[in-house]
């Protein structure tokens, strides 16, 4: 069993001064992120306002998939036109760890 995860910190418009306006900006990229069968949540960042930290956590068979699996994720987030990608922070953790 192989667990891989991966955080991406995302610079989000200036107009996100409020909890409330960056809500409405993570909230559609981590709905986005789910298609992928992964567990993702807000996990950084979370009092500033133009800024954000997306965890996602990823469990397979082989390391392989994990790799697919986080790419797909990172493709997404930095396809995302309203955001910027400041930054991917990537582990895999296997039986040996």
């Amino acid at each position: 069993m192989y667990t891989g995860t991966a955080v991406f910190d995302v610079l989000l418009p200036g107009d996100s001064r409020s909890l409330k306006q960056k809500r409405s900006y993570v909230r559609p990229i981590v709905a986005a992120l789910r298609k992928f069968e992964v567990s993702v949540a807000e996990v950084g960042a979370l009092d500033r306002h133009g800024r954000a930290e997306i965890g996602v956590a990823v469990v397979a068979a082989e390391p392989g998939h994990v790799g697919e699996v986080l790419d797909s994720c990172e493709r997404l987030v930095a396809g995302r036109p309203e955001i910027e990608l400041l930054s991917v922070r990537r582990r895999l953790h296997g039986d040996e760890d």
